[in-house]
């Protein structure tokens, strides 16, 4: 009989596991793996053996007998990860029970860089890969790959491709709904660069929602821009001088709302009771440290990491989608927004 010494001198395999568990080898293979066919009891049993015996699987060996590399790569092009970490972290929630590890690529922007790095993905046998783009606006496709590819916040141009994509149009409809249910009438929109979809999109929600209820845009148009809180600063002066009695602002980015609150606290005009401002993005570090605090619609950027780790475990075990998928975003509700008293 093998001592609790000798035991100790040595790894523990699955061998172990089972014969602590009183099943076979295979049985205990199943049940690690989650495998359908293992009664939920027996797999207790046998997770509760490894926990005991502190066993850990050999990747190596499960990977030869998998055909997989347990990794997966998430390439962006986001250089400063305003939108690529969230939907790393979501990603990674995703694919934690299953052990499968995530290795993040800068691109920068680059396409001979973004090629070097699918080159060096691949030759680590990835099992497959997550494109997340800089910009929410259409990218080119990276073309066939021996691996399934899900793109996220970005849009493949092929539509053989699976993209998942934030609701930019409903996030300006929201924005809008949520200052016309606190009593708003007068309500203009600030945002940026026109030449982005993300720009485009908020701006019809909003046009959209205003139309619904018969009401016009304060100022007569969008004020299209930077994404800047200098932007948010310098439209929000003229459009105080154009509309004076404006009482609410949509602000299509955080950043352009702090620009906005800095102006309506410059010409002492109150937040909210006056005026109340709107931003997108949920920015934390920004919109929450605001003064006041706030409102703002959130990407759901963690989610959408989740769900695109799903769409790729999928697409690894057969299922293969194509299109584009768009995912919801929601309200988070601060003190810059109010009824009217």
């Amino acid at each position: 009989m093998e001592t609790t010494g000798a035991a100790a001198n040595r790894a523990v395999t699955l061998r172990d596991v089972a014969r602590l568990a009183g099943v076979s080898v295979a049985t205990a293979s199943k049940a690690l793996n989650g495998q359908p066919q293992v009664r939920a009891e027996t797999r207790a049993r046998v997770v509760k053996a490894a926990d005991q015996l502190s066993f850990s699987p050999n990747t190596l060996a499960q990977g030869l007998i998998t055909q997989r590399s347990g990794t997966v790569g998430l390439l962006t092009s986001d250089l400063e990860g305003r939108f690529s970490i969230p939907i790393l972290m979501g990603a990674e929630d995703a694919f934690g029970s299953g052990q499968t590890s995530v290795f993040l690529c800068d691109a920068r922007g680059d396409a001979i860089r973004e090629k070097h790095h699918l080159r060096a993905l691949l030759s680590r046998r990835v099992d497959g890969l997550i494109v997340v783009g800089a910009r929410p606006d259409t990218r080119p496709s990276v073309g066939e790959l021996p691996v399934p590819v899900i793109y996220a916040y970005a849009p493949s141009d092929d539509p053989a491709d699976l993209s998942l994509v934030t609701d930019n149009i409903g996030g300006g409809r929201l924005a809008v709904d949520h200052l016309i249910r606190c009593g708003r009438r007068t309500i203009a929109h600030i945002t940026g660069d026109p030449g982005y979809g993300a720009a485009q999109g908020r701006a019809r929600g909003a046009l959209d929602r205003l139309a619904e209820e018969g009401l016009a845009l304060a100022g007569g148009e969008v004020w299209f821009g930077m994404w800047s809180e200098a932007w948010g600063r310098g439209a929000t002066r003229m459009l105080l001088d154009r509309c004076p009695d404006v009482d609410a602002i949509f602000a299509g980015s955080d950043e352009i709302a702090r620009g906005v609150l800095d102006v309506l606290h410059e010409k002492r005009i109150d937040v909210p009771s006056q005026v109340a401002v709107i931003g997108f993005d949920n920015w934390h570090v920004l919109a929450a440290n605001a003064r006041p605090p706030l409102t703002t619609v959130d990407l759901n950027l963690e989610q959408l990491g989740r769900t695109a780790a799903q769409r790729l475990s999928a697409a690894m075990d057969g299922t293969r989608a194509s299109g584009v998928e768009t995912l919801p975003v929601r309200l988070v509700t601060r003190e810059s927004t109010a009824p009217l008293r």
